[in-house]
C-alpha cells in the first residue's frame, strides 16, 4: 500500500484517540560474512540505498578463484574417459573375433578367458573414470560456491544505517561488517491504555503525524496487537504497518498516531 498523504481527510470525528508513537525500520540487519577473511572491498557506505542480493562487499578471492579454475579444468579433460572407451571398444571386438577362432578350433579355451578378463578390467576402468569425471564436475560446483561466500549480499532492500569494517580489515562471523535498515514499509510502534482493548483490530486505518520539520500526515494500517498487558502502566503495544516507497519518512522520527472512533 503506497504512502498516503491525508490533508485532506477528516480525522475530527477521533476524540482523545491519539497518542504518542515512534516510527522504526521493518528490520535492521547485521550484515556479516559467513566466512573469514580479509575485507578486498566494502563498495556502499552509510545513507546508501542497497537492493536485496546487491553485492555490498567482497573477501580476497585469489585463492578460492584459482581452485575454480583447477576444477574446470579436470572436469573438461575427458582424456581418461575417451581413451578407456576405445580399449573397451577395442576388446569388444577382440572378444568377438576369438570366440569366432573358437567355434572354428583355431584358438584356445585360454585365449578367450584372458580376452574376457581384460574386457572386464577394462568395463571397470571405465566406470572409474567417468565416476571420477563427475566427481570432478561436482567439485567445479563445490568452488563456485565456495568463491560466492567470499561475495556478501544484502538479504533486503534498505538503507545501510552503519558501516564498522573497512577495505583491509579482517571479516569474521561475529564481527559486523555493516547494518541495513529496511524502511519501506517502517513499523509505527504505539502502546495506548488498557481502557482501548478490544476497540482498536487488526486491519483498522489510523492517521499517524510526524514529528517536526517532517511532518507530513499519513495513513497506516494496524498489523500486530500485542497480547500481554503491561499491570504497571497499564497500557499495551499496538503495531501499525506505515508504507514508506521512496525512503522519504525518516526511521527513529517521533510521531502521533490518531485511531478513528468507528471500527
Amino acid at each position: 500500500m503506497a504512502a498516503v498523504l491525508l490533508a485532506s481527510i477528516d480525522w475530527s470525528y477521533a476524540q482523545n484517540r491519539t497518542f504518542d508513537c515512534i516510527l522504526e525500520p521493518r528490520q535492521k540487519i547485521k550484515l556479516a560474512t559467513p566466512v573469514s577473511g580479509v575485507l578486498k572491498e566494502v563498495l556502499v557506505d552509510r545513507g546508501d540505498v542497497v537492493r536485496k542480493d546487491q553485492i555490498v562487499a567482497g573477501l580476497e578471492s585469489a585463492v578460492d578463484q584459482a581452485q575454480l579454475e583447477l576444477a574446470k579444468a579436470k572436469a573438461e579433460s575427458d582424456a581418461t574417459v575417451k581413451a578407456r572407451e576405445a580399449r573397451l571398444v577395442f576388446l569388444t571386438k577382440k572378444r568377438e573375433r576369438t570366440s569366432g577362432l573358437l567355434a572354428k578350433g583355431a584358438a584356445s579355451a585360454a585365449a578367450l578367458d584372458e580376452i574376457e578378463s581384460d574386457f572386464g578390467v577394462a568395463g571397470q576402468d571405465l566406470r572409474e573414470a567417468q565416476a571420477n569425471l563427475r566427481i570432478a564436475q561436482l567439485e567445479v560446483q563445490r568452488a563456485e560456491e565456495v568463491l560466492k561466500l567470499r561475495s556478501i549480499k544484502s538479504p533486503i532492500d534498505g538503507v545501510v544505517a552503519e558501516r564498522n569494517l573497512l577495505s583491509g580489515e579482517y571479516a569474521y562471523e561475529q564481527a559486523p561488517i555493516m547494518t541495513i535498515a529496511q524502511i519501506n514499509p517502517l513499523n509505527v510502534e504505539v502502546f495506548v491504555p488498557v481502557a482501548l482493548y478490544g476497540t482498536i483490530k487488526v486491519g483498522m486505518e489510523a492517521s499517524v503525524t510526524g514529528e517536526a520539520p517532517v511532518g507530513g500526515r499519513y495513513l497506516a494500517k494496524v498489523e500486530v496487537i500485542d497480547p500481554l498487558i503491561d499491570a504497571r502502566s497499564g497500557t499495551y503495544g499496538i503495531r501499525l504497518l506505515l508504507s514508506n516507497p521512496d525512503n522519504k519518512i525518516p526511521a527513529g522520527l517521533r510521531c502521533k498516531v490518531e485511531f478513528p472512533n468507528g471500527p
